[in-house]
């Protein structure tokens, strides 16, 4: 499966359109993580358990994107977008949308 950002593939011809496609997953962030990372950022480092959050969050929206896209019978998802957004105090939500798309 390819995933991209773009609108087309280089070398590969969109032969039909199978639809929007999108993963979220939310994510609750543990009260002492949140604390050592106000700690973290009130003297300039970086917040490594707020980054590996975030990278599993990612990454398990892209997974749901790609299930759906292989459900609709694509081989490609075109124009990724990626968003994050803050829910409440201590929750996060990341959300990818894309196009499904077969390919010739």
């Amino acid at each position: 499966m390819i995933l991209t950002t773009t609108q087309s593939i280089e070398g590969r011809t969109i032969a039909a359109y199978q639809g929007i496609v999108v993963g979220e997953t939310i994510m609750g962030a543990n009260i002492v993580r949140d604390m050592f990372a106000r700690v973290t950022d009130i003297v300039g480092g970086r917040s490594g358990q707020y980054e590996n959050k975030l990278r599993h969050a990612r990454e398990a929206a892209m997974a749901e994107l790609e299930a759906e896209a292989r459900a609709k019978g694509a081989h490609a998802v075109v124009g990724i977008d990626i968003d994050y957004e803050i829910i409440g105090d201590s929750m996060m939500m990341v959300s990818v949308s894309g196009t499904a798309v077969r390919l010739a």
